[in-house]
């Protein structure tokens, strides 16, 4: 903006009332808070930690000035209206980022053929108002991001769903859904989760997603989920690799970001293909011996000081070792330099890269074999 354009929108304060903002559809913070002070209705007894409500938090700043009108602003069509135009035997509903604060006011009931609903980025805190959706023919239902802090008891009664998705609430403990038989793929990632539990009757589940919560010890409940293809663990707080013996299908296990000082327990996962470690505590690679159809492993940034025990991953293709103490290329072509599909390579910010970063990459290039396309994101020139 020019310095004119500047002068022309300078107002006197003292002279000038600042007008009223227009009316929307949006939801104010007041009408918000009502709202969920008044959606706390559902049985919550087992949930052990308070929260801090949103709300309590301080406000942002706001600087002196006028508050010029908007003369064209966006409205959002109220919940009650959200719905409307889809026909009574809509198959998919799809609201996605629309300020939707009551799943009530949406009238599921009308839906009696409905298979998949997706209510991503909204604010609701209930969903109790599934107890009007058909059980009989749901198999999908997605509340990523926004403001549930427990799992309705209306859950368990859609009893064919495969696909459940509550990532990035407020929800603390897993419960309502050992019903859910069916389930292949759920998502818990980024809630408050404390423990592992009420799973066991999952036995179709092949994907699971606990990432970002609480959680410290891997329970015995896992043990149970045999068919379980995709585990999803970063951060959290797990410090020991237990209660796994029993995922032999397992074929991603990812624990990045968690408390571990040691690989181990990962013994029975013989068709594991790929491992994610990276920020943890781990200072050396070992008890991989059963895990030969290991495609990808990932330690980057932990504490490992030497390369040992990898000459048997003849199915590796990548290895991302970043942000470690690897000092010495010798270890580097006894443990790689003879792995016949090893493609991509990463050892940046590692004393062999750090000390000689001119000489690094055609050194890593020297001590690999002819099937190394990529070192450090960077394709290898011919």
């Amino acid at each position: 903006m020019s310095e004119e354009q500047k002068n022309e929108q300078v107002v006197d304060l003292t002279k000038v009332t600042p007008p009223t903002q227009p009316k929307s559809i949006l939801v104010s913070r007041e009408e918000q808070k009502n709202y969920e002070s008044e959606s706390q209705t559902e049985d919550e007894e087992d949930d052990e930690e308070d929260d801090i409500d949103n709300e309590n938090e301080p406000l942002p700043t706001e600087y002196p000035g006028t508050v010029l009108p908007d003369n064209h602003p966006q409205e959002i069509d109220a919940d009650v209206d959200l719905a409307s135009g889809f026909p009574d035997d809509t198959e998919y509903i799809d609201l996605i980022h629309l300020k939707i604060n009551s799943l009530e006011d949406l009238h599921l009931e009308r839906f009696n053929k409905i298979e998949a609903l997706c209510l991503r980025q909204n604010l609701l805190t209930s969903i109790s108002a599934v107890k009007h959706l058909p059980a009989e023919t749901m198999e999908e239902l997605d509340f990523y991001d926004n403001r549930i802090d427990h799992i309705s008891k209306s859950v368990a009664q859609l009893v064919n769903l495969k696909n459940l998705d509550l990532s990035f609430n407020k929800i603390k403990n897993i419960k309502h859904i050992e019903t859910l038989t069916k389930l292949e793929n759920l998502y818990f990632v980024q809630n408050k989760i404390k423990e592992i539990k009420n799973l066991e009757t999952l036995q179709n589940l092949k994907n699971l997603e606990l990432g970002g919560n609480k959680i410290e010890v891997i329970s015995e409940t896992l043990d149970k989920l045999v068919n379980l293809q995709q585990l999803w663990l970063g951060k959290n707080r797990i410090a020991k690799f237990e209660n796994m013996n029993n995922l032999v299908n397992l074929r991603v296990l990812s624990i990045q970001s968690n408390r571990l000082t040691k690989i181990e327990g990962l013994d029975h996962l013989i068709n594991l293909e790929e491992l994610y470690l990276s920020h943890n505590g781990i200072e050396k690679i070992e008890n991989l011996e059963n895990n030969t159809k290991l495609q990808v492993l990932d330690v980057t940034s932990n504490r490992l000081t030497k390369l040992e025990n990898m000459s048997h991953l003849i199915n590796l293709t990548d290895f991302w070792c970043s942000y470690n103490k690897i000092s010495n290329f010798d270890d580097i072509a006894k443990q790689l330099g003879k792995l016949p599909e090893l493609d991509t390579v990463y050892f940046e910010g590692n004393p062999v890269q750090l000390q000689n970063p001119t000489a690094y990459r055609r050194k890593i290039k020297l001590n690999l074999g002819p099937s190394l396309a990529k070192i450090d994101a960077t394709y290898i020139r011919d």
